[in-house]
């Protein structure tokens, strides 16, 4: 059994005290509880500060606006888990050479991104419609009250300008909304962003045109790779809840439409606790079911929009903790506190990338505290086994982290891949692997799993393991909010004003959101009102 590490407490480890590309300071992260963070009073969006503080095992939270008095929240369910995150941090990014927001000061009200900002774009969001199909009581972009539509042209521009990004372009792009699909020129934008060289293309979806053949079928062949589905359960009376209608007949509609398309799948559930938190279990076992098209499921706990009381807050507060428990307890499969891990710890694999190339990747440096999942490998009897089991992954990522600052001799770059495929193999334990991967398998299958292009490369069928993740994603609302996250932010709105937006200041604290769309309600107001007057 791997022991995974424990919090450590020393700036020196969170690598503060650097600058970004523009020369602002980055500070070290704050670590340990109790402790003291950055926040915003949530009615007047001050930056005020928080203390969060261990009760009964749980991280809370307690701020105080000077107006607008107190405000106590959950931030973490386990404070074991949540100190235990803390020792897989490798280090802060350094952002972008061309923000466009320079010498900001102050955050997350001087934003766009700003020059204070520390992580590349992993994941860019394009918003292309504000009107849906659907209107569920959750949606943080508050579908159907817009009338936001970029054109054609505005989201190619959109587009360029995440591709112009220094010195790691982005690579990988989702198109949201409201409902994507329904934008007149939906397929016409899938082939626009695969003809401007983004390797990773997906869309959130409700999935309902994608129970249409048809419609799945041309998506795919202008580009489209992934599908982020909108998967809260696997009964109607969930989708009635939250989505207010049955929908499960259509999302096994469109999942049966991606398998003849080639298209994958990942499925999206929005947690309430008490509404569908116990669906964890059944949704793994749906993805089981269909693992040709299925590749991971995304948990996207419950974000309050809006004022809530805090008695409805603590009630329904769902936390990546409670989704590590209640997926082991539902499947059987993970331990809390052995597999799980923050998507941030590939950071020392992509710094030994960027020494070996002699160019800067996308660093995925985001706050471990933002995404945290597990990697299972999965046999053709559907028994999966969790990475950690058989790969010491903290040992390997150590070893990889000093290997990668060794690499920045020229002379050492061949022998550094070569070194690393050994410490890879030093902690791959084949005794602990599932049945039949070896660790030749296992190279293949990251590969494979790295290695898309514009649909599933069949060279590797056969040759590797089947994955699948399960990962959740903590995007805060005013209650629960940190600065230090803001800056470390790794998922970005492209906006048609040519701003960049943190999906935390997108979608709440400031909200540009907002602001963004209500200036385009105000041009397309104008332009309704200079029509009539001709």
């Amino acid at each position: 059994m791997t022991v995974r590490p424990a919090a450590t407490k020393d700036s020196e480890n969170c690598n503060g005290g650097g600058t970004t590309y523009c020369g602002a300071q980055t500070a070290p992260l704050t670590t340990g509880l109790p402790r003291t963070i950055q926040s915003i009073c949530p009615e007047c969006l001050k930056v005020i500060e928080a203390h969060e503080y261990v009760d009964d095992n749980r991280v809370m939270v307690r701020k105080e606006c000077p107006e607008h008095g107190v405000f106590n929240d959950l931030v973490f369910s386990d404070a074991r888990i949540f100190e235990q995150m803390e020792g897989w941090h490798y280090g802060d990014g350094r952002g972008f050479e061309n923000p466009h927001v320079k010498g900001a000061t102050q955050c997350p009200s001087s934003c766009g991104l700003c020059n204070m900002h520390t992580t590349h774009t992993s994941l860019a969001n394009v918003d292309i419609t504000g009107r849906c199909n659907l209107s569920c009581s959750v949606c943080f972009a508050d579908s159907n009250t817009s009338p936001y539509q970029p054109e054609f042209e505005e989201v190619l521009g959109m587009l360029r300008n995440l591709r112009e990004r220094r010195p790691a372009p982005a690579e990988a792009v989702q198109f949201m909304g409201g409902e994507p699909t329904i934008h007149p020129r939906f397929i016409e934008i899938i082939k626009a962003a695969r003809d401007l060289g983004f390797k990773h293309i997906q869309t959130a979806t409700n999935g309902i045109k994608f129970a249409d053949p048809a419609f799945a079928m041309a998506a795919a062949e202008a580009g489209l790779q992934y599908l982020y589905l909108q998967m809260d359960g696997v009964d109607d009376e969930v989708f009635k809840k939250i989505r207010g209608r049955a929908l499960l007949k259509t999302k096994l509609a469109a999942i049966e439409s991606c398998r003849k398309a080639g298209l994958r799948i990942i499925f999206v559930p929005t947690v309430i606790k008490g509404v569908n938190d116990q669906q964890l279990g059944p949704l793994v076992k749906l993805a089981f079911e269909n693992l040709d098209v299925l590749t991971g499921i995304s948990v996207q706990p419950i974000v309050f929009a809006g004022r809530y009381a805090e008695e409805e807050r603590l009630s329904k507060r769902f936390t990546l903790a409670d989704m590590i428990h209640e997926v082991g307890k539902q499947t059987g499969i993970t331990r809390p506190y052995e597999d799980w891990f923050p998507i941030s710890a590939v950071t020392p694999f992509v710094k030994l990338g960027s020494a070996i190339t002699g160019h800067e990747l996308t660093n995925h440096t985001c706050h471990h505290h933002c995404v945290m999942g597990t990697l299972l490998f999965v046999d053709e009897n559907r028994n999966a086994v969790p990475a950690p089991r058989f790969l010491d992954l903290h040992g390997l990522l150590n070893e990889v982290d000093e290997l990668s600052k060794k690499t920045k001799k020229r002379w050492f770059k061949v022998f550094s891949s070569i070194k690393a495929l050994g410490l890879a193999r030093k902690y791959f334990n084949a005794a602990a692997a599932p049945a039949g991967l070896t660790f030749q398998k296992f190279l293949k299958t990251l590969d494979g799993f790295s290695d898309k292009k514009y649909s599933w490369n069949q060279e590797h069928k056969g040759h590797t393991y089947k994955t699948f993740f399960i990962i959740g994603m903590h995007f805060m609302d005013n209650y629960n909010y940190s600065v230090e996250r803001v800056k470390r932010c790794a998922v970005h709105y492209s906006a048609p004003n040519g701003l960049i937006y943190p999906f935390c200041t997108y979608n709440a604290g400031h909200t540009f959101r907002n602001k963004v769309e209500g200036a385009y309600a105000e041009r397309a107001r104008k332009a309704a009102v200079a029509a009539e007057g001709e």
